[in-house]
């Protein structure tokens, strides 16, 4: 491929965001730049990450397994090199494949995949070190984000630009606005000869809540009818718009949330669903900012955006002495934030850092079950998006079974690049995913090789339609995804040799790839928190 023709590359990827959240996968939430992507390029319906964003992050950017990454859990180092907390000397990112090759690379975002760090001390971090790796140490010609998981998004507590800490911010500043224009000015930047990779990774929708004023008004009793008739609307949008290949029932509600009728802070409810639908509101109107300057410089036509979210709905309660004692109370110009979830508190504002809960975020994942965290399909199911004018004609919505680790691959045949063997010194593991560009082009491709999965002891292993699944200290559970994606009926003890198979393949890779017992790995990672209980 000449160097005037290999195309762009643009990765885009949301942070805590439920398959259902898209206008193009039944969603109420306003979605017209990505739904248009969509439309004019192709939708892959069954596309799969780990479960967590440390996990998928290190798989999407190495395309390897998350264990083999170097990232098992999330930043914490629990003394093996599964569970190191950061992207190991043996992987390479996207990155490091392209700057090889020729192509300007960027990130504009949250990084993620360098070990720990605690929020509220920053004056300790080791930013830069063996275990805490900058983007600009892995492949990045430039960076302007954060390196840890969360951030406030009027008043972040630490954020670099480059290798520089960023110390003041305007008083309109707001995170998902900032890096899209960051990326903006870094493509501006590239030299007119040179492709460029940009890794656009934001932290929308992951609480805490908070958006723009004129953004919630949009969404101003959109969600008093609540979440059971929220549910059931995107259920029936998504039939009605053919997003699957087959229109399964609905999971039922989670068992640990109440009926709608039974609610007692529906204004206060409805409103934290409409702040969590605005951030996603607004990251659509960023991406739609992004395509614009594109399309000004004549880059759209030859570039490769894809879209997708690192897990799916998170359904953690931001308790004022649980996850939000973590975080910084003020602002950066000494405001003081009110903690938690609170009811006599609306979301939305500087002044607030709360959740949406896990009522919502099985809206969010609907119709499947579970959270974020979980290896039922809720947990790690997301649409990706794919969209290039001179690479790919626009599809019909595709099935076939994909993984993050398949992102990589992908982009290394979308643009005739090498993948590299040895970086830095480093022999580098052979990739463990499968391009999808023959699936972008509407032709039929079935996954050879089995999708694994393991987070926090919750496992799964899916072979073609089977997928054998399990929580952690709970039975495997088995079931045909393509009959059942919504896991109602469960085939164990139906096929004894079929589930033999499956759990002997899950076994071997789990033990190839040094997965540990999350009841040896948790006490480990309590120690690393100093804490006597985790905390979700």
């Amino acid at each position: 491929m000449e160097v005037g023709s290999r195309p762009n590359v643009i990765l885009i990827l949301a942070d805590d965001m439920g398959f259902a959240d898209l206008g193009v996968t039944g969603s109420e939430i306003l979605t017209p730049n990505l739904d248009a992507l969509a439309r004019d390029g192709v939708l892959l319906t069954s596309m799969y990450n780990c479960a967590r964003c440390c996990p998928t992050r290190a798989s999407l950017l190495t395309g390897l397994y998350p264990h083999d990454a170097g990232v098992g859990h999330m930043g914490a180092n629990l003394g093996t090199p599964a569970y190191q907390g950061f992207l190991r000397n043996d992987s390479a990112t996207i990155a490091e494949h392209l700057k090889a090759n020729g192509y300007r690379t960027l990130m504009s975002g949250k990084w993620h995949v360098a070990g720990d760090f605690m929020a509220r001390e920053i004056d300790s971090w080791r930013v830069g070190d063996v275990e805490h790796p900058t983007p600009r140490q892995r492949g990045f010609d430039r960076f302007y984000g954060i390196v840890d998981g969360v951030t406030h998004f009027f008043s972040p507590h630490y954020m670099l630009e480059d290798d520089s800490r960023v110390e003041t911010f305007p008083d309109d500043f707001y995170f998902t606005d900032a890096i899209t224009n960051k990326a903006i000015g870094m493509i501006e930047e590239t030299p007119d000869n040179q492709p460029f990779f940009l890794y656009l990774a934001h932290t929308a929708p992951h609480w805490p809540l908070h958006a723009h004023p004129e953004d919630i008004a949009r969404y101003d009793g959109v969600y008093s009818k609540g979440w059971d008739a929220t549910r059931t609307a995107r259920h029936e949008s998504m039939n009605g718009m053919n997003v699957f290949q087959t229109n399964w029932d609905i999971s039922p509600r989670d068992a640990d949330v109440h009926p709608w009728a039974n609610e007692e802070n529906t204004d206060w409810e409805a409103r934290k669903m409409a702040t969590y639908a605005a951030m996603v509101d607004r990251m659509d109107q960023s991406i739609g900012r992004l395509i614009a300057e594109l399309k000004r410089m004549g880059q759209f036509e030859n570039t490769l955006i894809m879209f997708l979210s690192d897990n799916g709905g998170c359904a953690e309660f931001m308790a004022e002495d649980g996850w939000a004692k973590f975080f910084p109370d003020t602002t950066q110009d000494g405001r003081q934030i009110t903690m938690g979830n609170r009811p006599d508190v609306m979301p939305g504002d500087a002044l607030t850092y709360q959740s949406y809960d896990k009522p919502w975020a099985n809206v969010s994942n609907a119709p499947f079950r579970l959270f974020k965290h979980y290896v039922h399909e809720g947990g790690i199911s997301t649409p990706l998006i794919a969209h290039w004018p001179k690479g790919i004609v626009p599809t019909s919505n595709a099935h076939a079974a994909c993984h993050v680790v398949d992102i990589l691959p992908t982009i290394l045949e979308a643009t005739g690049c090498a993948y590299q063997t040895e970086v830095g010194g480093h022999a580098i593991q052979p990739m463990q995913g499968q391009s999808l560009m023959d699936v972008f082009r509407g032709k039929d491709w079935v996954r050879e090789e089995p999708i694994f999965f393991e987070h926090e002891g919750n496992s799964a292993i899916r072979l073609g339609h089977f997928k054998l699944v399990r929580q952690h200290g709970r039975d495997w559970e088995l079931y045909d995804i393509e009959a059942d994606r919504t896991e109602l009926t469960n085939l164990r003890g139906s096929n004894a040799k079929l589930e033999a198979k499956l759990i002997k393949q899950y076994e071997s890779w789990a033990q190839k790839t040094g997965v540990l017992d999350w009841n040896v790995a948790l006490p480990k990672l309590l120690e690393a928190w100093k804490i006597e209980t985790a905390e979700g």
